[in-house]
């Protein structure tokens, strides 16, 4: 799952910045998962270490009666441009001393790479399917990380447009297991659908 809306008045990529909270919105979207949610066997619910994924994890684990673990796998994709404002138009990418950060699109160059994201993400889900066995598991990160898991497992190329991602705040994306064998992915949005373009997302 992807966390709610943050509050983010300055519009700054926050990353992995610490004190950035769930907006009214996003604790309300968080609210609306875990009612959507509430009649899964739902055994485990882990989030990233950030504040907004630890918050929208909270009402959830509270409807199955769990506490939320933390798994520092599930964190946000470290990128060089945090704590900056990189939207179109008057954000940091107009200034010639960033462009050199964007020479490798494919990595990328200007932040963790795409792969290891793919695997971190992937071992927090066998970690939680190993301990939620024969239930379900609820994982909160954020949208770059859970975006890049789903095009590792479907088998495609890691580098992507983010205008074209498919993962809203407070979304679903469920990877559905028989046994050992990944046989299908759900994307669903409980909170409904929000623009992946989004500053403050």
């Amino acid at each position: 799952m992807r966390h709610g809306e943050v509050y983010n008045p300055k519009g700054i990529l926050y990353g992995r910045l610490p004190g950035f909270t769930l907006a009214e919105n996003g604790r309300n979207q968080a609210t609306m998962v875990a009612k959507a949610l509430s009649d899964h066997d739902i055994a485990l619910v882990v989030a990233s270490p950030l504040q907004r994924a630890q918050e929208t994890a909270a009402p959830i684990a509270a409807e199955h009666g769990l506490a939320v673990r933390t798994d520092d796998n599930l964190i946000e994709a470290g990128n060089t441009f945090e704590g900056l404002r990189v939207s179109v138009g008057d954000g940091a990418l107009r200034k010639p001393r960033h462009w050199w950060k964007l020479r490798d699109p494919f990595t990328p160059s200007w932040g963790e790479p795409y792969l290891q994201i793919a695997h971190r993400m992937l071992a927090a889900v066998n970690k939680a399917r190993a301990e939620a066995i024969g239930h379900e598991a609820v994982l909160v990160s954020h949208q770059l990380p859970v975006w890049t898991l789903r095009r590792f497992l479907e088998g495609k190329r890691l580098w992507h447009d983010p205008r074209n991602r498919q993962c809203s705040l407070a979304s679903v994306t469920s990877l559905v297991y028989l046994g050992d064998t990944l046989v299908d992915i759900v994307y669903s949005e409980p909170a409904g659908a929000s623009d992946p373009q989004v500053t403050g997302a």
